[in-house]
Order: C-alpha cells, then structure tokens, then sequence
C-alpha cells in the first residue's frame, strides 16, 4: 500500500517510515500540508497529523475532501472532543490520538482499505439483499424482478445503505451525506423519506431500525 504521511516531527516520522516499509508498504513522508496537497493523488491511503508548520490539519484534510477521496487517517496528538469531531466531519476516515501501538494503527490502516474496497466495489456493481436489486450506477431498484419508482431522495437514502451494507449507519451521517448538513437539515424529512422508501419496497424488516442511532440494511 502507498502511504502518504504528513508528519512534521523528524524523530515520529522516521520511526513511522521505518516500521510501515518493514511492513510491506510504501511510505512517503512529507512534513508540510502544502506538500500533503499536491501529492495526496499518489497516495493509497494518508495518514495526517494535525500539527503541522505551514497550515492546520484540519484545514489541509478540508482541501483534500474537495478533490478526491482518498482514505485519510488522522494521527495526531490533538484528542479534545471538538478536534475529533470536526475531523470526522470533514472526511476523516478515522481519527487516532498519539501515542499509539503500531499493532492497532496497522489494523485500523487494514478496515480502512477494507471498507474502501467494498465501497468502491458497490459503486459499480448492482447490490443485492434478498430479492432486491438496488443499481448504483443506474440509479434503478428491482423488487421480486419489478422495478420500482423511487423519489431522487428515497434513491440517495437507499444507496448510502446499500454502500454499507449490513453496518449500521448514525442519522447523523444518512442526513450528512444526503441534505449535506446534519445540523441545517430537518430530522423529520428522514423518518418521512425512510417511511415511504419501507412502503416502497414492501419488505418489512429489510431497512432495520437502530433504536438511538440509525439505520441498518439487510443482516
């Protein structure tokens, strides 16, 4: 795996170097977020830390999510509540404070990739649970062979399920990813969305309701 670490502290940044190349990987390490920005595209996967001497983390993770989805992993030394929730909410893939046993960054590294994998697998390829057949590319739903009509909405609440299939996903993030903004977007629209696309379907227990977080599709 080619991995991209920004990592400004000579002595962390060497040490990570070292054990990610004895490990099989490829690492590239560069210390400023300026360097982060113009080599992000060479990268697999990116592991970030916050401090950095030219421009904050935070601000350098924003940039990336404008231009491409690479996997990014924060590793810093920043661990209050605030810097990791605003981390996560930019696009961090994961969000891991220093100090931190190489054991567990490595597998943290691995679910990352994993999960990316059978994301972009499910971008192109039809996904299926039970008899339905959910088309991402061509935004079509088969229900027993049928096809059944979906609002733009209702289409865009089943995918982000079905891209995750089997995983429960937070309301927070469902309405993240389709109205944009969990804090501007009205909650109720969700529970009405969700409400038509289970009568769509006609599927009971299909779209599984996680009491106190969100949603799940399928087992």
């Amino acid at each position: 795996m080619r991995v991209l670490l920004v990592e400004d502290d000579k002595g962390v940044g060497d040490a990570l170097t070292e054990a990610l190349a004895a490990r099989g990987h490829v690492p590239t390490r560069v210390s400023r977020g300026a360097d982060a920005l113009t080599r992000h595209h060479d990268a697999d996967l990116i592991l970030l830390d916050l401090g950095l001497p030219d421009t904050d983390g935070l601000e350098v993770l924003r940039m990336i999510r404008k231009v491409a989805d690479v996997p990014v992993l924060v590793l810093t030394a920043r661990g209050d509540e605030r810097s990791v929730v605003r981390g996560l909410r930019l696009g961090a893939d994961d969000y891991v404070v220093k100090p931190v046993r190489l054991a567990e960054l490595l597998a943290r590294m691995d679910t990352i990739m994993h999960r990316t994998a059978r994301s972009a697998a499910a971008l192109h390829h039809v996904v299926r649970v039970a008899d339905v057949r959910i088309d991402l590319s061509a935004r079509r739903v088969l229900v027993a062979d049928e096809e059944i009509s979906l609002t733009t909405k209702e289409f865009e609440l089943l995918a982000v399920l079905a891209r995750r299939l089997g995983t429960a996903v937070s309301r927070q993030q469902l309405m993240d990813e389709i109205w944009g903004d969990a804090y501007l977007a009205i909650s109720r629209s969700l529970d009405v969305h969700m409400t038509q696309l289970r009568s769509k379907l006609k599927r009971p227990g299909l779209l599984t309701t996680i009491r106190g977080f969100g949603y799940r599709l399928g087992e």
